[in-house]
């Protein structure tokens, strides 16, 4: 069961049964956000309803503001009141942050600070960025594809050159504008997103491909020098490759299928993963889990796409791949998340396509991609319920 009534959206179009459900309810603190996101949250809401009736679980839903949306309501990206109420729930599944409307701000009032400092107050230091094809849209990749594609792109998300201090920008004496950020990353940040990125791939191929640009920044060295270590002393069965970030870049369009488990700083691995989302066919494809010692953050890695929005053409695929991502990490529900990811990869095999994939195909609307994946899972829910 899912309560959603902070959720007005969700409610109409989740159909919420009546109140009453386990003592195990777990709160998923929804943050909508700008443009698209509250088309596609509303559409993975309607997916945990669908989950929550087929397996007997029962989930509170807690609606709450963030970037432009709390811009306009609170003037901040990111109110106290939504920072207290996330901390007291058990997982956050987001949809998208940014608006043209306050490009004119500085950015640390603009709505994507709102996500940043999420990020930091979470302390949500590895972005887990899942990125495979599916079979229905193997055509749909510009990128000649000699294989099904899976990979996954470990991020660090809590450092490097997005977080680091001194930041500023400044006008000089003669007139001439400049700005500075700071690159910088500690020892015991790089052990512990390599630690995430070596057990992922012990339970995958067992190879890590750690990027870094080591030829020029000291930062990367010790990055390369931590990890090899790391490697070498608790994980000698994995396979530890190294590449610069340029050659990766260039790797990832010529054999994407060499890849296993990408390990990376945060701005490269913000980079690199738009990049390998060519791979599947759409950024509109792919989710992101990015998890620490306490919550979890669940998001698409898509941005808020102002033109689509209230149009019923978003692509809501990330977010329910984010959703499934949550279930199997914030709750342990392994069986309810490869059934959310099943019902989505059948619902694009029957030929069901929103308007960025859809190719010759004529395009079905949000609302309509969303009801087909729910009688998908019906469908795989009773074949996992059968062999349980």
């Amino acid at each position: 069961m899912v309560s959603s009534q902070s959720n007005p959206a969700a409610q109409r179009k989740t159909k919420v049964p009546p109140e009453g459900g386990t003592p195990n309810k777990k709160t998923i603190s929804v943050l909508p956000g700008d443009g698209i996101g509250p088309e596609i949250t509303t559409a993975a809401l309607v997916v945990l309803w669908q989950v929550a009736e087929l397996f007997d679980h029962d989930f509170d839903i807690q609606e709450l503001p963030i970037g432009g949306a709390a811009i306009r309501e609170y003037d901040s990206p990111l109110p106290p009141s939504t920072m207290e109420k996330i901390l007291a729930s058990d997982a956050v599944l987001l949809g998208a942050v940014g608006s043209p409307e306050f490009d004119h701000l500085p950015p640390a009032e603009r709505p994507e600070a709102g996500l940043l400092q999420l990020r930091q107050a979470l302390q949500v230091y590895a972005n887990i960025r899942p990125v495979q094809t599916f079979p229905a849209l193997m055509g749909r990749s510009p990128v000649r594809l000699k294989a099904p594609i899976d990979l996954v792109v470990v991020r660090e998300l809590t450092g490097g050159i997005y977080f680091g201090e001194p930041r500023y920008r400044k006008t000089s004496a003669i007139g001439e504008r400049y700005g500075v950020n700071t690159l910088m990353y500690s020892e015991h940040e790089i052990a512990r997103i390599a630690q995430v990125a070596f057990q992922m791939a012990h339970h995958r191929r067992g190879k890590v491909t750690s990027v870094d640009k080591a030829n020029v920044l000291e930062t990367s060295q010790v990055w390369r020098e931590i990890v090899t270590e790391i490697g070498r002393t608790h994980y000698p069965e994995i396979q530890l490759e190294h590449q610069y970030v340029d050659n990766c870049a260039m790797q990832l369009v010529l054999r994407p299928e060499q890849f296993d488990v990408i390990l990376t700083d945060n701005m490269f691995g913000d980079i690199l993963s738009d990049e390998a989302a060519v791979l599947a066919g759409s950024l509109g494809l792919l989710p992101s889990a990015s998890l620490g010692d306490g919550l979890g953050l669940y998001e698409p890695i898509h941005g808020s796409a102002p033109d689509l929005a209230g149009k019923n053409q978003a692509n809501p695929v990330g977010t329910m791949l984010s959703l499934a991502l949550c279930l199997r990490h914030s709750f342990g529900l392994n069986t309810e998340a490869l059934s959310v990811e099943q019902a989505v990869a059948e619902t694009l095999a029957q030929g069901f396509r929103t308007r960025d994939i859809a190719g010759f195909r004529q395009p079905v609307g949000l609302d309509e991609f969303t009801e087909q994946v729910c009688q998908s899972l019906k469908q795989q829910a009773a074949k996992h319920i059968l062999f349980v």
